[in-house]
């Protein structure tokens, strides 16, 4: 209840509601269910007054089944409102909050207790126990065959994630490629695969909670996942014998027992079913029914992360809509290019949007359903600007776990008549190149044998398509090479062809726009290399500069600083001088960096008083 009462301002997003349901706003929405639409701002605000009243009644245990629901119908409620932002961790807080709407959580310490003496103290049926301890046992364990995918094992779904200052210890005694292996990639899949066992077992449960308590407070590091560590960390106290909450009271000191729950023995409880000499009878229907309803709700959630051959209109390169299916970490994506083109249905003429535009999410770029939903709302917003019966094409480019750079979907189909069905695989989705995934460590080799200042970019494309791209005037070494298949690079404004083989490549013009069109009959593989030759001679002058104000501050530089330099040094230029860009972006550089020294060197009090501003400020917003 206290961890869910802390998400409400945070990641439910109370913190920020008018920014998000404001009256009025043109924006374009994903829910579940076409009809849900959001309430007006001065409900929505009542809704969310209701869901944090109901997880503070869920915490101390006052009107605790009217407390369940108040915060379960408006959770669930905002939840299938919003597919951009579902994930494990806040589908997880659903299904519990569903759970504790139905159990008897409100027997030992709770406000109930004191007001109603028949609940004070009670027994809680097993089922109670067994249904929570199954659901987190699922989420492990789902969780860890989820990551027997053939990308985790090879320690391709979170490859950078090893450089973080976490792993430090690890990098100590192997390298940074075999710490992503074994430690974040093998370590990951036996702590899900085992965790739940782990804690099963009585001679088990401590190392279980060291490593699980280890794995979750380095997650709470790494990750932006709100609540979800504490959650998780809450939960294995589930796995623990029932009494370990009144035994760790009998430790306190005599003058707190006073205001803790009662050290003494819990008494029989009607709802309860007791075997041997305080058997009363068999077992009533309503036992049988929790019974039945434990069973099927765990073979519902067993179910569940596999039933993507029912929703296929949901299934992606990734089966299913992230967010229920436990692939936590599975896979990650890397965006290099996303295209909106728009085409007026009268008059032919064709325009492009910015990405993002009319929304307040980015996973709409990774999920079909959402593309669909997403061109539907603009073929009715472009009327309002000029735009009759517009027609709208994305063109979508990403990585999935450190591939080439591919398309998504079909660029030729207007999505706004193209059809969709959950029940049905989506036809303009394009399939991942599966084939093409052997190349990723031949991508690795490549990467690393490039100097400091060129970066690169893997593409693969289908026979009969083409990627259109503007290379920025900053970029003045760019090139590009076919790594496999046969292309044809179309400059636009020079109005050449050349066709290029395998091995072979040429140079392209800055400033200029220009086509790949893949004419193999197979899919092409293609890498340009480009250098920012602009943000190259900026690093060298801001060199130049460090070095300059090293040597005036040391005594060793002989020349006077022309007065335009003289803001390196902390001292005012003078008057009708005109500022220097390269000076301006040396100053923003140092203050910057000094920021993050500061940051770095805080005393722990210093983090915790910053850490606690920032809650401050978001929870009295």
């Amino acid at each position: 209840g206290l961890l869910m009462a802390l998400d409400v301002p945070q990641e439910r997003g109370l913190g920020h509601l008018d920014q998000r349901f404001l009256d009025g706003l043109e924006v374009c929405r994903f829910p579940l269910l076409p009809f849900l639409q959001p309430l007006p701002l001065d409900w929505m605000y009542l809704l969310y007054t209701v869901m944090f009243l109901g997880a503070l009644g869920i915490m101390v245990g006052c009107c605790y089944r009217l407390s369940c629901v108040a915060f379960l119908g408006p959770y669930w409620y905002l939840l299938l409102l919003d597919k951009t932002s579902w994930n494990n961790h806040s589908y997880l807080y659903g299904l519990l909050a569903f759970q504790l709407a139905l159990l008897g959580a409100d027997r030992y310490g709770s406000l109930d207790g004191l007001l109603r003496p028949q609940k004070r103290n009670a027994h809680v049926p097993l089922w109670n126990y067994t249904l929570l301890r199954a659901q987190i046992f699922i989420v492990y364990f789902i969780a860890g065959l989820k990551k027997l995918d053939a990308d985790w094992v090879g320690g391709y779904s979170m490859s950078s994630l090893a450089r973080h200052w976490l792993f430090s210890p690890f990098r100590l005694v192997l390298s940074e490629e075999m710490t992503s292996l074994l430690v974040v990639h093998g370590g990951g899949l036996v702590l899900d695969l085992s965790a739940g066992f782990l804690l099963f077992f009585d001679a088990t449960r401590p190392i279980a909670l060291f490593f699980v308590t280890y794995f979750h407070c380095m997650n709470s590091q790494l990750f932006s996942i709100g609540m979800f560590p504490y959650t998780m960390l809450a939960s294995s106290g589930l796995f623990c014998h029932p009494s370990w909450p009144r035994r760790l009271c009998t430790r306190c000191p005599p003058w707190l027992r006073g205001v803790l729950p009662s050290t003494q023995p819990p008494r029989p409880s009607p709802d309860c079913h007791y075997g041997g000499r305080r058997a009363r009878g068999g077992l009533r229907p309503r036992q049988h029914l929790a019974a039945a309803f434990t069973l099927l709700y765990v073979l519902e959630q067993l179910f569940l992360p596999y039933s993507h051959f029912i929703t296929q209109g949901y299934n992606n390169w990734t089966n299913g809509l992230y967010g229920y299916s436990w692939d936590m970490m599975v896979h990650s994506r890397f965006h290099q290019h996303v295209k909106i083109t728009y085409r007026d249905g009268l008059t032919g003429e064709v325009g492009y949007l910015k990405p993002g535009v009319f929304t307040q999410s980015r996973r709409w770029k990774d999920h079909a359903d959402m593309l669909k939903q997403y061109s539907t709302c603009l073929s009715h917003l472009l009327p309002r600007y000029n735009v009759s019966q517009p027609q709208i094409y994305f063109d979508v480019w990403v990585s999935i776990n450190d591939r080439f750079q591919q398309r998504l979907v079909d660029p030729r189909v207007d999505l706004v008549r193209a059809p969709w069905s959950p029940w049905s695989p989506t036809p303009w989705l394009l399939p991942l190149l599966l084939e093409l995934s052997p190349w990723r460590e031949r991508l690795q080799e490549l990467e690393s044998q490039l100097d400091g200042h060129t970066d690169a970019v893997f593409i693969a494309d289908f026979p009969g398509l083409h990627l259109e791209n503007f290379v920025s005037e900053d970029l003045g070494n760019t090139s590009l090479r076919v790594l496999q298949g046969e292309v044809l690079v179309e400059l636009v404004e020079q109005q050449q062809n050349r066709s290029l083989l395998e091995g072979e490549g040429m140079q392209l013009p800055a400033g200029q726009y220009h086509k790949v069109h893949t004419v193999s009959p197979k899919p092409s593989c293609y890498m340009y290399l480009y250098v920012n030759t602009t943000a190259l001679a900026l690093e060298k002058n801001l060199t130049r500069l460090q070095e300059l104000r090293e040597r005036v501050r040391n005594g060793t530089e002989t020349e006077p600083l022309p007065p335009e330099l003289w803001p390196i040094l902390g001292e005012p230029p003078p008057v009708g001088t005109t500022a220097d860009p390269v000076v301006m972006a040396f100053l923003r550089r140092q203050r910057r960096l000094e920021e993050q020294n500061r940051r770095r060197e805080a005393s722990l009090a210093q983090r915790l008083h910053r850490f606690l501003h920032k809650k401050f400020y978001l929870f009295r917003r």
